[in-house]
């Protein structure tokens, strides 16, 4: 039976949020109405924040499962280039803290029985698939999607075009198979037998030969005299040092390894992994993830120390715009290693540290840098961050972030951006609590702060009733939520469009900022005042900025 065939409209300011106001709303997860976003605006929620981990109300398996059938309904409706293509741009451009949902969303598209989608989603596999790690889960993911697992010609070629655009720096290809040599189940050697990889040059050749049969055999191929290629030359001088890595047990020999050869984390043998000399020289021209990741395990063995020379190292890069953005570091992940190195240990395992002020200070620091650089509006804003109990689950997956704390780092990107006299910050669950937070408060005191707050039901309604009781007058309403609002004697717009009348701020505007990858919105879709955005989209703050200017 339709839900909506025989519904009745009462007046919308006598609506509770558990019953529609309009014909065009549907239950959410709690119970309550709200609207339902496109599928456009479903993709990019899911490309942002994935289904690891599921929500309070929906697994992770039907969550995935929900998200799947929308890039199959954009597909079906001759959308599919279309999502490629923004499958494609959330990727190059930093906008996603992990690539499960990006390489899910592509192998979706990859197996699509739509040819058009399907040769534009290989063509891609390049640009995504930056590294053997996105590669190997690219292709474990189409292996569970479709009707089939086999390797056609698409595929094959797509794989093998993914090592053969090495060509012209087969040392590259050289240090992505030894950092790299397997992930999820998958080797190179597996793929590269499956995918029939005919090399371009020798100098492919020799890394593919490496990745299948080993250095001796890599070697055999010239074993005639001395090979005349300069790049096959340098590929197994690279490999030959790769492999006398692996039996080095002199702390010396190998920080020169290290030193002359570009050597990494993953080339040094266990033995020599609690090496402060060898974690010194890796620091040197470690990359910025990796720097990130393992400063946990640099602090724990003394390498990272207050005052030292590494400690500068470690700030200055950090805190430097253009190499964040360069090494595409997203802000959650920034936030996800201050709240783990602040914690003082891991997630997992037992190693421990005591962590020094001036790396979490440049942590707190990064997190702001690693979102596009946005303007002031100078508008007046109330920022209302979702405390309900829905709202304490992980986000991401990540055990140690929820989607509280990163409804609160979020907000905190705005208020920190905006003049800080124009800014009111309050937490809402079934009752609203103005927050007391600076301007210059660090994200870790704000989201401890936050969290242990005490739950309850949703209201997103709230932040709009307690401003026209209180005769609070704002230009905008931030409202970061999973959307799951059902307790309110009111709904939302409906607050906002009484909020108006009030106050004669007839542009008085509600931001949603998403914080789960659902389809549920509280933002009416027919209002030019509300709009939608994705937590933790790298590029929501400009988009924020653009929709309060009336830009978009």
């Amino acid at each position: 039976m339709d839900f909506h065939s025989n519904l009745v409209v009462f007046p919308p300011d006598t609506v509770p949020q558990s019953a529609p106001i309009s014909a065009n709303q549907v239950r959410n997860n709690a119970g309550g109405f709200g609207w339902k976003v496109d599928d456009f605006s479903r993709l990019k929620r899911f490309l942002c924040l994935g289904s690891e981990g599921g929500t309070y109300y929906t697994s992770e398996k039907a969550l995935t499962q929900q998200n799947v059938g929308c890039i199959l309904n954009l597909i079906s409706e001759g959308k599919g280039t279309d999502v490629v293509k923004t499958i494609k741009q959330f990727s190059l451009e930093g906008r996603t803290a992990k690539q499960t949902s990006i390489l899910l969303a592509l192998a979706v598209c990859c197996r699509s029985s739509d040819l058009t989608t399907k040769q534009e989603a290989y063509k891609a596999v390049c640009d995504i698939c930056r590294i053997p790690t996105f590669l190997f889960e690219f292709i474990e993911r189409c292996e569970k999607q479709g009707k089939t697992t086999g390797w056609g010609r698409a595929h094959r070629n797509a794989i093998s075009a993914w090592y053969n655009r090495f060509s012209d720096d087969p040392v590259k290809l050289a240090m992505h198979v030894t950092k790299y040599r397997q992930r999820n189940s998958w080797s190179h050697r597996d793929v590269l037998r499956l995918s029939h990889t005919k090399p371009v040059n020798d100098a492919v050749g020799v890394v593919l030969r490496y990745a299948v049969r080993g250095l001796s055999d890599a070697k055999q191929m010239y074993d005639k005299g001395e090979p005349e290629s300069e790049d096959v030359r340098k590929v197994l001088k690279f490999l030959s040092v790769v492999d006398e890595a692996k039996s080095c047990t002199e702390e010396d020999k190998m920080v020169e390894l290290i030193r002359q050869h570009g050597l990494v984390r993953e080339h040094i043998p266990t033995s020599l992994l609690s090496s402060v000399s060898v974690w010194k020289e890796l620091l040197q021209k470690m990359p910025m993830t990796a720097m990130i990741r393992n400063l946990g395990k640099m602090t724990s063995i003394g390498v990272l120390r207050d005052g030292c020379s590494e400690e500068d190292l470690v700030v200055q890069k950090v805190t430097d715009r253009d190499s964040l953005k360069q090494a595409r570091i997203h802000p959650f992940n920034v936030l996800v290693a201050l709240k783990t190195y602040s914690a003082g240990r891991g997630e997992k395992g037992k190693l421990t540290w005591i962590p020094t002020k001036r790396i979490k200070k440049a942590l707190d620091d990064a997190f702001y840098l690693s979102f596009k650089f946005v303007l002031p509006t100078n508008k007046r804003y109330l920022l209302a961050v979702d405390v309900s109990g829905s709202m304490g689950c992980p986000v991401m997956g990540t055990p140690s972030v929820t989607c509280r704390d990163a409804a609160a780092a979020m907000m905190m990107v705005t208020k920190r951006t905006e003049n800080p006299d124009n800014s009111t910050v309050v937490a809402f669950c079934d009752k609203l609590t103005p927050l007391d937070i600076g301007h210059t408060d660090d994200l870790d005191t704000v989201t401890g702060r936050i969290s242990n707050m005490p739950f309850g039901g949703t209201d997103c309604a709230l932040p709009m009733v307690w401003a026209k009781e209180k005769k609070k007058m704002f230009d905008v309403f931030v409202v970061y939520t999973d959307c799951e609002t059902w307790f309110g004697k009111i709904h939302p717009s409906e607050a906002l469009r009484q909020y108006r009348k009030w106050s004669g701020l007839w542009d008085a505007r509600l931001i949603v900022c998403g914080m789960s990858s659902n389809e549920f919105t509280i933002a009416d879709p027919d209002d030019p005042g509300m709009m939608d955005v994705v937590g933790f989209d790298s590029a929501a703050p400009e988009a924020m900025r653009s929709f309060v200017m009336g830009e978009i």
